[in-house]
């Protein structure tokens, strides 16, 4: 493969080639060319006005905070990080970023979906909690508890020693798993903190929160672009992955294929999405933002393809399947169905954000993508799951390894 044709590979780690390949799928939906779904374009306004009545209802002052993952970290109203980080007494804004990007770091990785019969009993509220802010509370704790470092003497860290000899076991306790409450891959999770901490030997790195300390060094003049931050992450993060496509010695981390997107292209039938690495790099943007550094262009990333967003539009009738019969079958992540319903989602979500801002009369610079994502259209996804199935499950059966939903 020609250079040229190796930068058009590494040119998929880019939000951009996220987005591109996602409108050009939507544009093959408009056309009636889809192999497995049809779009209805018509029913769009009906859906951006369940999305801002949702926002309306959670957000009545349109104060939306970033769709993060220190979202999930507040129960029965308390913000348990803030709690940590208080009685934790970080030396300076420095330790206290490492600490941050080690315990997003570690929860990002570990939500893949829960499956609707798990849940976490919270010892502080007595409450049962499930999917991901079950799992995000169950993360803290094991946070908390030094499950995650191995220095006993500074339990509040992520390190490589202790992510490489975690086992499924341990984190099913963690988690409270067990034949009376499964949990969805337990050993595909552990499997997945063991390669972090393989990975991040094999760069240097003792623990995810050295990244704070490389992006912070790269803010020269006080600002960094989200962008960046989805470079680093995949750079940093991108050999955890199982094994998917390589193409020109590249990882590809979360992209698939698709036989229409891009025929004529070096990439032809390549569809990126990234979409773990992109909620980790929402994640890791308050962080910095506590430490004084500004981030900016944050929507160069994009909506995030997984059920709850993909669920909306399915639910509300904006996509539909062509074989009904798909609705009652488990699909593989890597399947031509589940690609179409991904890209289409995140095509979808950038039409969803503009309606949105157009009823509010809101610019992209104050109310970018994320908080729509917050407001927003996860919460929707999740409402509209519950009013049309007693579990509030997504519509479609994926078949996951506890890497992509």
């Amino acid at each position: 493969m020609s250079d040229q044709n190796t930068d058009a590979v590494r040119a998929l780690l880019k939000p951009a080639a996220v987005r591109a390949r996602a409108q050009e799928m939507l544009e093959l939906g408009l056309a009636g060319k889809l192999l497995h779904f049809s779009v209805a374009a018509t029913r769009l306004d009906a859906c951006a006005d369940y999305v801002l009545d949702t926002i309306k209802a959670n957000y009545p002052t349109l104060d939306i905070p970033f769709h993060a993952r220190w979202r999930h970290f507040s129960v029965a109203g308390v913000d348990r990080w803030s709690v940590l980080d208080l009685t934790a007494h970080f030396p300076d804004a420095m330790a206290r970023g490492r600490a941050a990007y080690d315990l997003a770091v570690v929860s990002v990785l570990l939500d893949a979906g829960a499956g609707p019969d798990w849940r976490y009993r919270d010892a502080v509220s007595g409450q049962s909690i499930g999917r991901s802010e079950g799992l995000a509370l169950a993360s803290l704790d094991m946070f908390a508890a030094g499950l995650f470092s191995s220095d006993q003497a500074e339990p509040l860290r992520v390190d490589a020693a202790a992510l490489k000899r975690l086992d499924g076991a341990a984190l099913a306790q963690g988690f409270q798993a067990g034949p009376g409450n499964p949990l969805l891959a337990v050993e595909g999770r552990a499997a997945l903190m063991n390669r972090l901490g393989e990975e991040l030997e094999r760069q240097g790195l003792k623990r995810p929160g050295d990244l704070f300390d490389r992006l912070v060094s790269a803010a020269e003049t006080g600002t960094l672009r989200a962008g960046h931050i989805l470079t680093e992450v995949l750079s940093t993060f991108g050999g955890i992955w199982p094994s998917r496509l390589t193409v020109a010695g590249v990882a590809l981390g979360d992209t698939w294929r698709h036989p229409l997107i891009a025929e004529a292209e070096p990439t032809a039938g390549l569809v990126p999405f990234h979409k773990l690495s992109q909620w980790l790099s929402y994640s890791l943007i308050e962080p910095l933002q506590w430490a004084g550094i500004a981030v900016i262009d944050i929507d160069d990333l994009t909506g995030l393809p997984e059920y709850r967003n993909g669920g909306l539009f399915l639910d509300c009738g904006v996509i539909a399947l062509k074989d009904a019969g798909d609705a009652t079958r488990a699909h593989e992540v890597g399947s031509a169905l589940v690609v179409e319903w991904r890209a289409l989602t995140v095509a979808l979500l950038d039409e969803i954000g503009m309606l949105i801002r157009k009823r509010l009369g809101r610019t992209a610079e104050e109310l970018p993508l994320a908080k729509v994502l917050e407001g927003g259209t996860w919460a929707a996804g999740r409402r509209i799951a519950r009013e049309k199935r007693g579990d509030g499950g997504p519509p479609l059966t994926i078949i996951s390894d506890g890497t992509v939903f």
